[in-house]
């Protein structure tokens, strides 16, 4: 499995744990909309506008961010294809840099 791969794995991981986490907070809303008074019923509805708008925000910007990863995939791709040596230098600056930083103390 190469990295763009493992990039994706994690990327659509970490999507399916939000949706998750939003399903299970909408079902606690449900639940406790149940045990709640008449008075709490204004405050659930808003609550439930800003849950809807909020979905729709969060599609909107997981395709943004899908859209924009798999661009910049292909670019740096293309780069790679195009220059392999200059891909490779800049390779071997970045871990340089980087393990110069993480030798620091």
């Amino acid at each position: 499995m190469n990295n763009s791969e493992k990039l994706s794995e994690s990327r659509e991981k970490l999507i399916n744990d939000m949706k998750s986490m939003k399903e299970n907070a909408e079902e606690m809303l449900e639940s406790a909309g149940e045990q709640a008074s008449s008075k709490y019923e204004s405050a659930r509805a808003r609550f439930r506008s800003t849950m809807h708008d909020a979905k729709g925000n969060f599609n909107a910007a997981q395709e943004r961010l899908v859209t924009g990863s798999k661009d910049a995939m292909d670019t740096a791709d293309q780069y790679v294809h195009e220059k392999p040596w200059q891909a490779v230098g800049i390779g071997a600056i970045a871990g340089l840099l980087v393990g110069l930083l993480l030798h620091r103390k």
